[in-house]
């Protein structure tokens, strides 16, 4: 599977859960005009306000894995990412609550710029811009991920394609139909750690280099790109 396949997979698997956790805030922005038009280009707009701060992050991560690259860290960087995704998914088997929330002070921010954003009216763009930072497992997943692409540009590309994943149900979801139900929502998330666990144990096996075709190729071939 490509890095953009893999990208694109988790975030539409991730979207998921987003309707749950991002969605309340999605539908706490009205749209400014009234009229179908308006209200689909405003959850269009919003959508993309994510994904650009998606690949914002892109940018970030992908400055600090071109410097594990440059210094020969990308081996050992693929097994910790590897470790700590294997961590996460045994967090939401075992139902470590824990592991899975997000601490109250961590949040407070996001929540005072949500409301501020709200109570001046400001554009979806922005606002869609803000819930793009909001702490989230899989944006962490996708982050993980583009930390070992071996150039800002294949993180930046990763984190477009998993924003992409996230758009068709957060943008039907913002629209209200309800595409996603309860029980649905419940089924794919009980499938979610078992991905997580997959990408991690595959990123520990790149980063062992075992000589193993495909799944763990040696060091020399693991070099060119953990996510090839």
């Amino acid at each position: 599977m490509s890095a953009e396949k893999l990208a694109f997979m988790i975030g539409l698997l991730g979207s998921v859960h987003c309707i749950g956790m991002c969605g309340p805030l999605a539908f706490a922005v009205p749209s400014l005009k009234q009229g179908w038009f308006f209200l689909v280009a405003d959850k269009l707009i919003y959508q993309l306000g994510r994904i650009i701060a998606y690949c914002l992050l892109g940018i970030v991560i992908g400055l600090i894995g071109k410097q594990i690259w440059l210094a020969g860290f990308q081996q050992g960087i693929s097994i910790l990412s590897g470790i700590l995704i294997v961590m996460a998914a045994c967090s939401r088997l075992f139902k470590l609550s824990f592991l899975n929330s997000n601490p109250s002070f961590i949040l407070a921010p996001f929540n005072r710029m949500f409301n501020y954003a709200l109570k001046h009216k400001a554009n979806h763009l922005i606002i869609g811009f803000i819930n793009g930072f909001l702490p989230c497992g899989f944006v962490y997943l996708a982050l993980a991920a583009a930390l070992n692409t071996e150039s800002v540009q294949g993180s930046v590309t990763y984190m477009f394609w998993f924003g992409l994943g996230t758009l068709p149900l957060m943008f039907i979801a913002t629209l209200g139909l309800g595409f996603t139900g309860a029980m649905l929502r419940r089924k794919i998330n009980r499938v979610v750690p078992y991905l997580m666990l997959f990408i991690g144990v595959w990123f520990i096996l790149r980063g062992l280099a075992l000589d193993i075709p495909y799944l763990s190729p040696a060091s020399s071939a693991a070099g060119t790109s953990i996510c090839k």
